[in-house]
């Protein structure tokens, strides 16, 4: 278990009115992982998307998005609907391009301090994502970790295979019912505000992350 002190981060005092706690969910993006939405956006707009803010934003998806987001569609079918929507004849490995824009690097040092945490206490993930984007994802992981995503976590819950997504609170209850963990004693650290206060109606303790950038912190002082 983990003593949790008091902490200031960003500019912002975190105060925890409890003492331990038996595990940690990690989000993927914005966390681990560096997120430009906006390149998506831009991307998209660059091969005929006229209406590209309106299509997919961090706050607000089409309802496309959604579907892929929790599996209801494949990777095919998704292209397949997004080329005609274009003012441009464009191929699917454009519009494959453009959805992955928004992916950048990891963040190696906090992938570093994950060693010091793994036997400590219970480490899961919990991520809105997609098979596009979860392949990219681990070829970044690659990129600097020596070990696979999956040797840090006891877990990786996303979106595509569980069927849920965040910010709705079942599927932070879901999570925790499948592990058996008590959302008194579960931290869940994300950068979506949206999902922190998803994740406070279902009873888990939070740190909202204002840049990626501060999980070191964060992982350092547990």
């Amino acid at each position: 278990m983990l003593s949790l002190k008091s902490r200031s981060l960003s500019g912002f005092f975190y105060f925890y009115m409890f003492e331990e706690i038996d595990a940690i969910i990690f989000d993927l993006g914005g966390v681990f992982i560096h997120i430009d939405y906006l390149a998506t956006i831009e991307a998209f707009e660059k091969i005929g998307f006229t209406q590209a803010s309106s299509l997919y934003s961090q706050s607000e998806q089409a309802e496309l998005f959604q579907q892929y987001e929790i599996g209801l569609v494949s990777t095919q079918y998704f292209i397949n609907k997004l080329l005609p929507l274009s003012s441009s004849i464009i191929t699917p490995n454009q519009v494959v391009q453009a959805w992955n824009a928004m992916i950048g690097t990891v963040e190696g040092k906090s992938i570093e301090l994950l060693n010091e945490l793994k036997g400590k206490t219970r480490l899961f993930m919990l991520s809105n994502t997609n098979e596009l984007h979860l392949e990219l994802v681990i070829r970044e992981w690659n990129k600097v970790s020596k070990m696979p995503m999956e040797y840090y976590f006891e877990k990786i819950h996303v979106s595509h295979e569980l069927g849920m997504r965040k910010p709705h609170p079942e599927t932070f209850t879901k999570v925790c019912d499948l592990h058996g963990l008590n959302p008194q004693k579960t931290l869940f650290i994300d950068d979506s505000i949206q999902h922190i206060e998803g994740a406070q109606k279902s009873g888990l303790r939070t740190i909202h992350l204002k840049s990626i950038t501060d999980l070191a912190n964060v992982l350092a002082t547990l």
